[in-house]
């Protein structure tokens, strides 16, 4: 099929080392230009994982304000979300304690439903007029969501399987769907994979319509292999595969 996906969104840094490649953005001033590109690429949300000053992932207020407020001025009609995994905080009250203390909200929170104190912590956000997302890697995460009763109440489903297999990855997308389904949670769904099923995933959702998302979290190559340049084109890159 042909024509614009549902949505393409630029995740783009996520929890990735400074070695993983040279053009991953790091400070706000370098996510917000990362961002610009990316949104002039045709990416239409953009997801980050905020990082302190010397570029650990931070879910502290002071830096969620200055990342946020950066993206806001460089892409300003553009929602911004980002992560709240629980390896940035492993201390669930810390977790929620600093989310508390957010005073600059991003549009949407990504939240992991087979982390602890996702329930709570997604709660806490929708009371702020955060938009979910929801993370379900797994039909643990899936199952948790459904019992949370919560779904209904999410901007979306992020369907990301951690398997670096194709066939083992969409086997466990096939199962997510099917505890989804079963509870009936209807909110849009985002698929993508990361490294090795990165652009496969994206193949997959260009098939779905589906929602979908790319940029150097979930992979820093083109299709082609080559190292990928910037973001900017990897939106690109994956805009061809909608339009083809």
């Amino acid at each position: 099929m042909s024509g614009a996906p549902a949505l393409l969104q630029a995740a783009l840094n996520g929890a990735r080392r400074r070695d993983d490649h040279p053009a991953i953005p790091w400070s706000s001033a370098d996510l917000a230009r990362s961002a610009a590109e990316a949104v002039d690429a045709g990416a239409e949300e953009i997801h980050v994982h905020v990082r302190d000053t010397h570029g650990a992932e931070s879910l502290d207020a002071v830096d969620v304000a200055r990342t946020v407020s950066a993206l806001r001025a460089a892409v300003p009609n553009t929602p911004i979300g980002v992560s709240t995994g629980a390896w940035i905080v492993p201390n669930t009250e810390k977790r929620h304690e600093l989310v508390e203390q957010w005073s600059e909200y991003p549009d949407y929170a990504s939240i992991n439903f087979d982390e602890p104190g996702s329930e709570l912590l997604a709660a806490l956000l929708l009371k702020r007029s955060v938009g979910i997302e929801a993370g379900v890697a797994n039909t643990t995460a899936a199952a948790r969501l459904a019992a949370s009763g919560l779904a209904p109440r999410c901007l979306r489903i992020l369907l990301e399987p951690q398997a670096q297999d194709l066939d083992a990855a969409l086997h466990v997308v096939r199962h997510v769907e099917e505890v989804l389904d079963a509870a009936g949670i209807t909110p849009p769904r985002l698929l993508h994979g990361i490294d090795r099923t990165a652009w496969p995933m994206i193949g997959e959702a260009a098939k779905r319509r589906a929602q979908t998302r790319i940029g150097f979290e979930d992979t820093v190559t083109l299709p082609d292999g080559a190292p990928a340049p910037s973001n900017a084109a990897l939106v690109t890159a994956a805009r061809r595969i909608f339009d083809a």
